[in-house]
């Protein structure tokens, strides 16, 4: 009799689901974040490549304005545009580098933090733009 029970539970296939489930669901759950990660990345890094290349334009174009007088105003400028991810980049505008007389190079260093429970690591980001 013991040894009918045993095979009706080796060919028992309740809760096999459940199983097929709870092995699926980690994998699942660790793409889906990554992919969260990599598209915030991918945006951290596209922002703050656009607040350098306005802020190189601002220096230039907008010379006049109060906005765009020096590289601290530059600098605030800059961050003033950054929409990234909850990062605080750091911009360093610099006059008459690389580009030509009257021109702004701005440089951008950002480093986004990445925190879940299996991972803490972080990514660095750079970005560069000189105008005209």
């Amino acid at each position: 009799m013991a040894e009918r029970g045993a095979r009706n539970y080796v060919r028992d296939e309740r809760g096999a689901s459940a199983a097929e489930f709870a092995i699926v669901l980690l994998p699942f759950i660790a793409l889906v974040l990554g992919i969260l990660w990599l598209s915030l990345t991918i945006y951290g890094n596209s922002t703050l490549q656009n607040a350098a290349e306005a802020a190189a334009r601002c220096g230039v174009v907008r010379y006049w304005s109060p906005e765009c007088s020096d590289a601290t105003a530059i600098k605030a400028y800059a961050l003033s545009i950054y929409y990234g991810p909850g990062v605080s980049p750091n911009f360093n505008p610099i006059k008459d580098k690389g580009c030509g007389s009257g021109s702004w190079t701005v440089t951008a260093t950002a480093t986004i933090p990445i925190t879940t429970g299996l991972v803490n690591t972080s990514i660095p980001l750079s970005a560069s733009a000189c105008f005209p």
